[in-house]
């Protein structure tokens, strides 16, 4: 159902842009989900990274507060993260996800590897 892409090899101190497309999902079940990104970083388990509500309402993580922002077009069903100053400890598989209700939805996953 969801599509990851944007993933890559960064330096620290450089920015990604994840984007995540629903394609498979009609428009009046897209809105109805809160699309989120989420990690899990070498060796430790799966972490949020970030929400967005339809009525476009955020959360992120203390981690990324100030670095990272969630956006999503529902016209598009699509949601994107643009991750600016990465870290290290930024590095990790990244997952959207379709959240909120039942059933919930996760993309295949993509790499992001920061390099110090």
């Amino acid at each position: 159902q969801l599509q990851a892409s944007g993933g890559g090899l960064v330096q620290a101190g450089g920015s990604l842009r994840l984007s995540c497309t629903a394609s498979r999902m009609i428009f009046s079940t897209f809105i109805t989900y809160e699309m989120g990104w989420y990690r899990q970083p070498p060796g430790k388990p799966r972490e949020l990274v970030a929400t967005i509500t339809s009525g476009r309402v955020t959360h992120y993580a203390d981690s990324v507060t100030g670095r990272f922002t969630i956006s999503r077009d529902n016209s598009k069903k699509s949601v994107k993260l643009q991750m600016n100053g990465l870290k290290p400890e930024d590095t990790g598989v990244y997952y959207c996800a379709a959240v909120g209700r039942s059933p919930s939805y996760w993309g295949q996953g993509t790499q992001v590897t920061v390099s110090s």
